[in-house]
């Protein structure tokens, strides 16, 4: 217009640069080596990890890529987080991974070379550092140097450009065997594993008691739901990487949507509020719990019957986790109990047994989902493991799993009646196998009716 040549489209709203000023910018600075005793934690472990890997593909070149930035508007990308099976392997869990990539080379008849390929911090010899808006040390921060993250993890670290000349191997985000193998090697949780994931829980017991003492500034919020959830995300935030999952707020019927994370809707009073949340930590182990809470503090007689029936539901399923019991036993308990008050109650018209029948099935009408999963890195953990190994597979001391029974009664559901109708309940805790039965990692807070009623009461005086 007017005669001046049209700039190019940049993507974004960055002014142009002169030699002058890259000039400059590259000159008078000083060196910030990071400090020598630097580890990744868990680095002790990471060794004997990838042996086990290394085992089961002998010859074989296996390639476990960290992930790739993604894009959520224009410009501006998602946080970034590894896969679970790259911060397994090899300890680094920030947000400086993106493009990394760990390859084990074959070396010899049976064993393999770790060898991470990296993106190095930004020389100031060259602009990008301050230019560059989704690598630039400038923009998003200081990554180690070649030896410096070879110091950090122990492992031969080599930059990104060499990926291009290897030939081709098993790679984790394509081939389904050694997406597997991976899932299944982190089954059984080791007793360091385990201390994250009791910080995670601990932390995660932090954020309820947040969100209880947060209720009377939400109820007189026109969206009392994000109120709590982001009064837990500050905590999951402040303590450790941040929330697991998108933490669920759900409030009477929206309790009912199994995964309602719009957390959009006000709270009443009289009714319950169903909170599924878990704080992960920096090393990226995440918590899973839920809790089903009265707004008023104290549970109505229909509240209290329903709830109780869930609380039965998931004690039955926790009496049911030791090593050698099939995995599924635990759900399988706790749907005995629920079909049997769901009968009792007359919602069902047919005996317990009748229903919990393979070729029946209605009682799921009301409950939908299984009764838990693996816990870890992930929160629906190792899901790529094989059948054999995990859903249709034992129990083993290390595991570290959920037990989660649900009630979801649907507002619009005519064969209920209409005092049980919009009412949600869930209760979850997280536990880890023992020698002798399963230990309550979250047993910090309180599960039965006169507990919780308590506990509140306690943090809203």
């Amino acid at each position: 217009m007017n005669g001046t040549p049209a700039r190019p489209h940049t993507g974004s709203h960055d002014l142009p640069t002169s030699p002058a000023l890259d000039a400059f910018m590259g000159t008078a600075w000083a060196a910030t080596p990071l400090p020598a005793d630097t580890r990744v934690p868990g680095a002790h472990l990471t060794p004997a990890r990838r042996d086990r890997l290394s085992a089961r593909f002998p010859g074989e070149r296996l390639v476990v890529p960290a992930g790739q930035l993604k894009v959520r508007s224009n410009d501006d990308d998602f946080r970034f987080r590894p896969h679970s099976a790259y911060a397994w392997l090899t300890g680094l869990t920030g947000e400086d991974q993106p493009g990394n990539v760990l390859v084990l080379e074959p070396d010899g008849p049976s064993g393999h070379e770790a060898v991470l390929y990296l993106r190095p911090r930004s020389p100031r010899t060259e602009p990008g550092f301050y230019r560059d808006r989704r690598y630039g040390e400038f923009w998003v921060g200081r990554r180690p140097d070649l030896a410096e993250a070879e110091r950090m993890t122990g492992i031969r670290c080599a930059h990104p450009d060499g990926l291009g000349a290897l030939p081709p191997g098993r790679d984790a985000a394509t081939d389904p065997e050694l997406a597997s193998v991976l899932s299944e090697l982190r089954l059984v949780k080791d007793a360091w594993e385990i201390g994250q994931l009791q910080r995670a829980v601990d932390h995660t017991v932090a954020g309820f008691e947040d969100a209880v003492r947060s209720l009377p500034r939400a109820l007189r919020h026109a969206r009392g739901e994000r109120w709590i959830a982001g009064t837990f995300d500050r905590r999951a935030r402040a303590e450790g990487n941040g929330t697991g999952y998108d933490t669920i707020a759900a409030s009477g019927a929206h309790a009912c949507v199994l995964h309602w994370t719009r957390n959009d809707g006000p709270l009443d009073p009289t009714e319950l509020l169903l909170l599924d949340a878990g704080v992960e930590t920096d090393t990226l182990y995440t918590a899973d719990v839920t809790r089903t809470l009265p707004l008023t503090g104290i549970f109505s007689p229909v509240q209290r019957q329903l709830y109780e029936l869930v609380l039965a539901a998931q004690s039955a399923g926790i009496a049911a986790l030791k090593p050698g019991a099939c995995f599924r036993d635990f759900h399988l308990a706790a749907m005995g109990v629920i079909a049997e008050g769901l009968a009792d109650w007359g919602v069902l018209r047919v005996p317990a047994d009748e229903v919990l029948a393979e070729d029946s099935g209605l009682y799921r009408r009301y409950t939908l989902c299984g009764s838990g999963h693996m816990l870890g890195l992930d929160v629906h953990d190792c899901a790529q493991a094989r059948a054999e190994t995990y859903l249709d597979g034992v129990l083993e001391e290390g595991h570290v799993l959920t037990v989660e029974p649900g009630l979801y009664l649907q507002p619009d559901d005519e064969t209920l009646p209409l005092e049980l109708r919009g009412i949600g309940i869930r209760i979850e805790d997280d536990l880890v196998i023992t020698p002798d039965g399963a230990r309550l990692m979250s047993g910090a807070l309180p599960r039965d009716v006169a507990g919780i009623e308590a506990w509140m009461g306690e943090l809203l005086s």
